[in-house]
């Protein structure tokens, strides 16, 4: 199978019917990218159960950190990956293995090896995009420093 980019229908589509997301390359330094990620998700305007997926990790945020998507408590509808490229494939076998949904590869991401095993698994697959700005830019609070304003206006 070849991966599509899915269209922002097909996106939004997928955030809406997701509710647990493991997210695998999971850090506590605030730093980091899926740090943010995660406490973005975490914020009260989102309705997701994250399970981070970190096996140096023991809690972020909050969150029980888990070794291994085999190791997490359920089964997720997303696995949302902070890892090199070179390490997806295995991920997405993973991610088939477990009952996963989707395979969301993080921005900067993308392995077109790892897209062929989830899509032949029966996965929805996105990559090059962020879970953060995705779900922003669907619940209107898109700002360009990545925070919700809470402002509509058209003045300067």
């Amino acid at each position: 199978m070849t991966y599509v980019e899915p269209s922002a229908r097909k996106r939004q589509s997928i955030l809406d019917l997701t509710r647990s997301i493991a997210i695998v390359g999971a850090s506590s330094n605030p730093s980091r990218a899926s740090n943010f990620v995660i406490t973005y998700l975490s914020s009260s305007g989102c309705d997701y159960d994250l399970y981070p997926v970190n096996p140096r990790e023991t809690e972020i945020n909050g969150h029980t950190c888990y070794p291994s998507l085999e190791a997490l408590p359920v089964v997720p509808d997303m696995v949302d990956v902070f890892r090199r490229a070179d390490d997806c494939p295995e991920i997405a076998e993973q991610a088939v293995s477990v009952g996963a949904k989707t395979l969301w590869l993080q921005l900067g991401i993308v392995s077109d090896e790892a897209a062929e095993i989830a899509l032949a698994g029966g996965l929805d697959v996105v990559m090059d995009r962020c879970t953060k700005i995705e779900h922003a830019r669907f619940a209107g609070g898109l700002h360009l420093a990545g925070f919700d304003t809470g402002v509509i206006s058209s003045r300067r």
